[in-house]
């Protein structure tokens, strides 16, 4: 079985949208992002500096626009059971992926998301990374610098959440403790309790979308836990609360191989999932998006599979 990863924020650049830029089936997503971001996404990633794209209100659709995109010159391939799940924000593309929403309503629900977790965040936060530590020794940080796990992933790389300053202390403390560290780019404290009062609004609007049963040919998993999802029916609660909860996403791609994967393809935008879940499976053929020349080459890599 084949699984879709759709990326979450971090990985932006002025190449983005090259795989697709030109793609007719690409278009229609195209003309969506540009309502929630006020121009086309094409020309935004090649004017904007790289503080704009890392914004969270930009950033977040952009990194919708660009899993949407690259699968839309795919879909109709897509003819057998395939799995999907999202890490982060990239949960929304997966939810559209799935046959829930429409491009268009995935990108609009994407434009409250970030709207509501910047009111509810504040202006001080920020994410880092920590990898290497062992858990116990990072929950000891943790404590002293009043910060959070916002993502577990693969091979001891944790995401963690809190105040800027805080979160810069806790990672110079680290790299004492020999891990490697570093801040990532986008200046919000994501699935931290930072965000809570987000959570209630979003499931509300998430409830009241214009959405579907899921396509009978997909497989849509939590990419906060791997659970597998059957309906929107009490699935918003979870997809709203992962703005301010941990994400486990070792915990999903073991559920992607226990489900029967055995490819993968990162829709990005990057590579990072690919690497994560090679790393993690390494038996399983794992290849990203981005690292196809054309369009008509990753279509005709998804033929052969």
């Amino acid at each position: 079985m084949l699984a879709l990863l759709c990326g979450g924020q971090g990985t932006l650049s002025d190449n983005t949208f090259d795989l697709v830029a030109g793609q007719p089936a690409a278009e229609s997503i195209f003309a969506a992002a540009t309502a929630g971001l006020g121009e086309d996404p094409r020309e935004f990633v090649r004017t904007r500096g790289a503080d704009e794209l890392s914004a969270n209100h930009s950033s977040q659709i952009l990194t919708v626009t660009s899993a949407l995109a690259i699968h839309a010159c795919i879909a109709d391939l897509l003819t057998e059971q395939t799995a999907v799940t999202g890490y982060s924000v990239g949960e929304m593309a997966a939810w559209s992926i799935a046959g829930i929403w429409t491009a268009e309503e995935a990108l609009r629900l994407t434009d409250t998301r970030a709207r509501l977790m910047e009111d509810a965040a504040g202006p001080d936060g920020r994410l880092g990374y920590v990898r290497g530590l062992d858990l116990a020794t990072l929950e000891r940080l943790l404590e002293n610098y009043s910060c959070e796990i916002a993502i577990k992933n693969p091979g001891l790389l944790f995401v963690v959440g809190g105040a800027e300053r805080d979160v810069i202390d806790l990672c110079d403390e680290a790299a004492k403790d020999g891990a490697r560290t570093g801040l990532l780019a986008v200046k919000i404290a994501s699935h931290t309790r930072r965000l809570a009062q987000a959570c209630e609004p979003l499931q509300q609007a998430l409830d009241a979308s214009r959405h579907s049963a899921i396509a009978s040919e997909r497989f849509l998993l939590a990419g906060g836990d791997g659970e597998r999802i059957f309906s929107v029916a009490g699935a918003t609660a979870k997809l709203a609360d992962q703005v301010a909860r941990p994400i486990d996403w070792s915990a999903t791609l073991e559920a992607l191989a226990e489900l029967g994967v055995t490819r993968v393809l990162d829709l990005g935008p990057g590579h990072a999932l690919a690497e994560m879940m090679r790393a993690s499976q390494p038996s399983m053929r794992c290849y990203a998006a981005d690292g196809f020349h054309s369009a008509d080459g990753l279509r005709r890599w998804i033929a052969a599979t």
